[in-house]
């Protein structure tokens, strides 16, 4: 029988975690500062001991008098957590665990890898993120010779009363800025902004409807180096209670516009107001897997019932656990995104209130849906700049003209980029079955989304949208705007913008020219250039 040393052993995730080391046979030191709570956990469990323990300080003087096999780190929050622990299981020779999803953390560790001085596993991420995340979006790659973009996004029972290390660990990054992989290179991101409403549907299962907005989990960094094609990933997370996620996204913002550094200090009362209304809501969470290329889309969906979803993070652990007492797992140090698979989940997932589906579907690039087979008769290098499902980007040069007096308030207005030559970077985003095309020319950028409409696509722009005809041959095509809207509300063609683009290829590249004018006023904005896809 092995000794597992827990530490935040009685806390929300480290009590599930005891008790089923303890259901596995093993002895279980359950660690914490608190003596009083270790003891009133520990009252009636057969193997299970209070031991006291703070991992901040004084945590070799335990390992040395305890001497367990295992010591598992359950307690959290590791954003800003220092090292001591795992640097104090490698001077030990005793392996290591834990269940950070802290993105520095958890990429980290392989920093403290020293060759042969580490003579035991020293494992991080055991847990929902990005242990379990790694081992479905490995399975839904399988096949696949590029992915494009992974979106993952979870949400947890409002009756899963999370203790207030997990609302530390979430303050920790509202308003914070967030790094990307996205339209192949790293952009800045703000936590918990992003807001968006996912669907949750297991076939024979009520479908769930809840908001998530942008998390910093390990995930954003492992993954694109992991899968073929290097794809972007985003990770939503939410709670059950849309004002909950509303209020959050509220503050976001100060902390964004830089008014307050931080709102970690807010942890305790955060966890307070939350715990009022966790009578509230249902018992039911779940967790998406989205992962999308080569002509395809593969989504994974869990949905947790009966109050089990908190039991999700605690089962990389134990499958971890007992790979490490038993020797499969080599000494280094590491993250845990790459040592699982998800068979070796399911039957655990099988024991609790806990579905799973994976549902497949052929997608096509939205210019390939709107032109039909005139798109395979484009050019290369212009079919190849339409060539994606999912996310990608080119890079090159562009050229521009702006108007002057109420032409150049104008393109102010409409966020186009001054007037010069300048490096040009495009980053592609598809979703929803829409485009939506960010082009920064030497860091002035703007945007604008894309869809089909008809034979041709629509372009917006803010309350602006533009409906355009797409004609083309071997040379390449053109788009001829055709009406246009303002908040919904068509407008007469004659008050509208006169707008010449087309796209061809030149010297084996993509080029491009845009002319937009106004009536009266004239020219607002005219440019031209090369891009390669990155």
């Amino acid at each position: 029988m092995s000794r597992i040393l827990v530490i935040g052993g009685y806390g929300g995730f480290g009590a599930r975690l005891s008790r089923r080391l303890l259901g596995a046979g093993h002895a279980v030191l359950v660690a914490g500062r608190s003596f009083e709570r270790a003891s009133a956990f520990c009252t009636g469990l057969a193997g299970a001991e209070p031991v006291v323990a703070d991992r901040t300080n004084g945590i070799g003087m335990v390992l040395a008098r305890e001497r367990p096999d295992l010591v598992i780190d359950a307690a959290g929050p590791f954003q800003g957590s220092g090292t001591t622990v795992p640097e104090a299981c490698i001077a030990m020779r005793i392996p290591y665990l834990d269940l950070a999803d802290a993105r520095d953390f958890v990429t980290g560790v392989g920093a403290l890898d020293k060759g042969a001085a580490v003579a035991v596993p020293i494992i991080s991420g055991a847990s929902s993120l990005p242990a379990l995340s790694g081992a479905v979006v490995r399975k839904l790659a399988e096949g696949l010779d590029q992915v494009e973009r992974v979106d993952i996004a979870l949400s947890a029972s409002n009756r899963a009363v999370a203790g207030p290390a997990v609302a530390a660990a979430i303050l920790s990054y509202v308003g914070r800025p967030v790094r990307l992989w996205r339209g192949r290179r790293w952009i800045g991101a703000t936590g918990w902004q992003a807001l968006w409403r996912v669907r949750f549907m297991v076939d024979g299962m009520a479908p769930l409807h809840r908001w998530v907005a942008l998390a910093e989990v390990p995930d954003l960094s492992l993954m694109p180096d992991a899968l073929p094609g290097r794809p972007a990933v985003t990770f939503h997370a939410g709670t059950e209670f849309g004002f909950h996620m509303l209020g959050l996204w509220l503050m976001s913002w100060p902390v964004r516009w830089g008014w307050i550094g931080s709102l970690g200090g807010t942890a305790r009362w955060m966890h307070k107001l939350q715990t009022l209304t966790g009578r509230g809501g249902s018992d039911r969470s779940a967790m998406t897997v989205t992962l999308t290329g080569s002509g395809i889309a593969r989504r994974w969906t869990l949905i947790a019932e009966r109050g089990d979803g908190p039991e999700i993070p605690t089962l990389a652990a134990e499958l971890l656990a007992e790979d490490i007492l038993s020797g499969k797992v080599p000494p280094g140090a590491r993250d845990a995104s790459g040592l699982l698979t998800l068979d070796r989940f399911e039957p655990l997932f099988a024991r609790l209130a806990i579905r799973t589906e994976v549902v497949e579907r052929a997608v096509d690039p939205l210019y390939v849906r709107a032109m039909g087979s005139r798109f395979g008769k484009l050019p290369e290098a212009v079919r190849g700049m339409h060539d994606f499902i999912g996310d990608a980007g080119a890079s090159g040069k562009g050229e521009v003209r702006r108007g002057r007096g109420l032409a150049w308030l104008v393109g102010r207005v409409m966020g186009f980029p001054p007037e010069g030559s300048w490096p040009l970077r495009v980053a592609f985003s598809a979703e929803h079955g829409k485009e939506r095309w960010t082009r920064d020319f030497g860091g002035h950028a703007f945007s604008s989304e894309l869809s089909q409409a008809g034979q041709g696509v629509a372009e917006r722009f803010g309350p602006l949208r533009f409906a355009f005809d797409l004609p083309s041959d071997g040379q390449g095509l053109k788009m001829v705007l055709r009406g246009w809207t303002a908040f919904g509300v068509p407008m007469p063609r004659r008050l509208g913008p006169r707008i010449d683009a087309r796209e061809w290829q030149e010297d084996g590249r993509f080029r491009f020219e845009v002319r937009v004018r106004l009536p009266i006023i004239g020219d607002v904005v005219h440019y031209t250039g090369w891009l390669e896809r990155a």
